[in-house]
C-alpha cells in the first residue's frame, strides 16, 4: 500500500482540552528552536497541534511562515512518528533561511520521540505480566 503525504483533518489538534491534556502530561524534549510536547493516543496516527506566542515573533506574517514550516516538516515525517498527540512550541524565531536547520532539529526530535515512546512500551510490557 502506498504511503500519501496528506496532513489530513483527523491530523490536527484544534480544541483548548487536547492541547491541555498534552500539556499536563508533562512529558517534552526540546533543542534550541522547537520544544515537543507529547502524549500517547489511543488512535491510530499522530495528531498536530502547533504554537507559536507573540513573544517569540512579533509579526503574524512570521508566526504564520514558522506554523506552515512546521506543518510541512509533520507532514513529511508523519508516517514515521510513533502515534502521539504532539504539540510543536517554537521558542526562538527561525525565517525561511533556517529551514534546513529546523528540518533537522525536527528530523532529531522525532528520533528522540520514537525512542523514548517505544522505552515506554517496552517498560509496560514487561511490568503488565
Amino acid at each position: 500500500m502506498m504511503q500519501t503525504y496528506r496532513l489530513v483533518k483527523q491530523a490536527k489538534m484544534i480544541k483548548t482540552d487536547e492541547f491541555s491534556s498534552v500539556f499536563n502530561f508533562r512529558k517534552r524534549i526540546s533543542t534550541p528552536y522547537l520544544v515537543i510536547h507529547y502524549q500517547p493516543n489511543t488512535q491510530q496516527r499522530t495528531r498536530l497541534g502547533l504554537v507559536v506566542g507573540k513573544k517569540t515573533a512579533k509579526l503574524a506574517v512570521s508566526r504564520n511562515y514558522m506554523r506552515r514550516a512546521l506543518r510541512e516538516c509533520f507532514r513529511l515525517h508523519q508516517h514515521e512518528i510513533a502515534h502521539v498527540d504532539l504539540i510543536i512550541r517554537v521558542q526562538k524565531e527561525f525565517s525561511k533561511i533556517d529551514f534546513i536547520k529546523i528540518n533537522q532539529e525536527f528530523s532529531a526530535l522525532i528520533e528522540k520521540l520514537n525512542a523514548r515512546v517505544n522505552a515506554q512500551v517496552q517498560y509496560k510490557d514487561k511490568y503488565a505480566n
